[in-house]
């Protein structure tokens, strides 16, 4: 296991990185725009856990996700030491798996002895490939099939029941089983916070979760259903969130449905608070630390728990964008450029919406460094566009960069959630590959696409079929 001791990193000279000599170690990763082992080497190019960027690019080709292995390990012994430190109880740290799910990144955070939040029968199948322990993984998802609910109880996982259907059928899944289905309720808080709309998902008007007025009635028909046994409740309020209160709220409506669930004959054990910490995006981005807001989070379930006069249950978080963003970069190639005139200069990359579809869908805002000349001043407000066949396929709108030239290597900071995990073959461009690096080692995690790989799948009906050209 690789030391977690946080690294300072070096000025950058751009003007929303750290100013050299500013003392880093107060900072979670969370809080950086780069990852941890950032520095500029002797040839004035961004290295990443001892490895040269634009050499990687040479190596591995472009668009290339760039993981640092140090800056994931850190996240993850933040989060399982505050938790630790803060909360009196027993408690456990789950990775959102839906952030990036790979065997790589799974088997890291495995290694880091975290659970693991899958939300389908496929996250399900790499975390237990990558060595994930059935006994923390818990399963997600607002319309599980049946083959899956099978395969998760088969491994010994703890369901999150999210609806009266749901619930009807891992009652008839296990019925017929030796030993009851583990499960835990996910309630709809009502909790409103300030992010986006599509990732805010405690309001009542949510598609997860059963609503508040339901769950006495479900506490209820649980208490009869003997293959059932319910451990615990479960309630999310959204992601990229920034404000403490609404996690400190989440503690106390938890608390009270924990207290009428036990009222009921439910042996509830574990609340799990879910996750939603935001990362640093940009400068303008001021998250609370891991630090901070695990030690909210906890004095929130214990104050709640002293009001109520209730035992301190196993308290649970699912961080996934905080654990793994900031782990990684993007390196992009830089191409073709346009200038209109009295508008704006586009210079154009060789990826784009189908390995980062979040600025096309969320209007997620990033920051660039230029990787393979780091000393060169900013100068020019450009908007970085993909090369997808979509005027919306603009990866950065209105940057502040150093005038490029074809070949140039763009980096793309904090790109380790939700890009890979939500990467297509638009266009029928390939799936970027993706390494992982620590101490000057570079190990693929993901091979890069082929055409080849892009057709495997397709199936031509012989009546379709053209004969072969002379």
């Amino acid at each position: 296991m690789l030391s977690t001791e946080p690294r300072v990193q070096e000025n950058l000279s751009y003007p929303y990185l750290p100013p050299q000599n500013s003392p880093q170690t107060s900072l979670s990763p969370n809080q950086q725009l780069l990852p941890l082992t950032a520095k500029i080497n002797d040839r004035d190019r961004l290295e990443i856990g001892g490895c040269d960027v634009t050499a990687l690019v040479e190596q591995f080709g472009s668009p290339l996700y760039i993981v640092d292995e140090l800056t994931l390990r850190t996240t993850c012994a933040q989060y399982r030491d505050a938790f630790a430190t803060y909360y009196p109880g027993t408690s456990q740290v789950i990775y959102a798996s839906k952030a990036w799910s790979c065997l790589a990144i799974c088997a890291i955070v495995a290694s880091e002895n975290l659970g693991f939040d899958v939300v389908s029968g496929g996250e399900l199948y790499t975390t237990l490939k990558a060595g994930g322990n059935p006994e923390t993984i818990y399963f997600h998802g607002n319309n599980k099939s049946r083959e899956e609910l099978s395969f998760a109880l088969d491994r010994g996982c703890t369901i999150i029941v999210d609806n009266r259907f749901e619930l009807e059928m891992l009652c008839d899944v296990a019925a017929h089983r030796p030993h009851p289905a583990r499960m835990m309720i996910r309630l709809t808080p009502g909790i409103e916070c300030h992010t986006h709309e599509y990732i805010r998902t405690g309001h009542i008007d949510s598609k997860f979760g059963f609503d508040p007025t339901q769950l006495q009635d479900i506490f209820t028909f649980i208490a009869q259903k003997p293959q059932l046994n319910c451990i615990g409740l479960h309630a999310h309020i959204g992601s990229q969130i920034f404000e403490r209160q609404p996690h400190q709220d989440l503690a106390g409506v938890l608390v009270d449905w924990m207290e009428k669930a036990i009222a009921c004959g439910l042996p509830i054990a574990e609340l799990n608070i879910g996750g939603g910490l935001g990362i640093r995006y940009t400068e303008s981005d001021d998250p609370p630390s891991i630090d901070e807001w695990v030690k909210a989070a906890c004095n929130a379930i214990v104050k709640a728990c002293q009001t109520k006069g209730l035992p301190l249950p196993k308290l649970l978080a699912e961080p996934g964008r905080s654990l793994v963003g900031s782990s990684c970069i993007t390196a992009y190639t830089v191409g073709s450029s346009k200038v209109v005139p009295g508008i704006r200069t586009y210079i154009a990359v060789d990826g784009g919406m189908s390995d980062n579809p979040r600025p096309i869908t969320y209007q997620s805002v990033y920051r660039a460094v230029l990787a393979n000349r780091m000393s060169a001043p900013p100068s020019e407000t450009v908007t970085v566009a993909g090369k997808h066949c979509e005027s919306g396929d603009i990866v950065l709108k209105d940057a502040h960069l150093p005038p490029t030239q074809p070949g140039d290597i763009l980096a793309i900071l904090a790109t380790g959630a939700y890009n890979y995990s939500m990467a297509s073959n638009y266009n029928r461009l390939s799936r970027p590959a993706a390494v992982v690096v620590r101490e000057g080692l570079a190990s693929l995690i993901l091979e890069r696409e082929t055409y080849e790989d892009l057709v495997r799948q397709d199936r031509l009906p012989e009546h379709l079929a053209l004969p072969p050209k002379e």
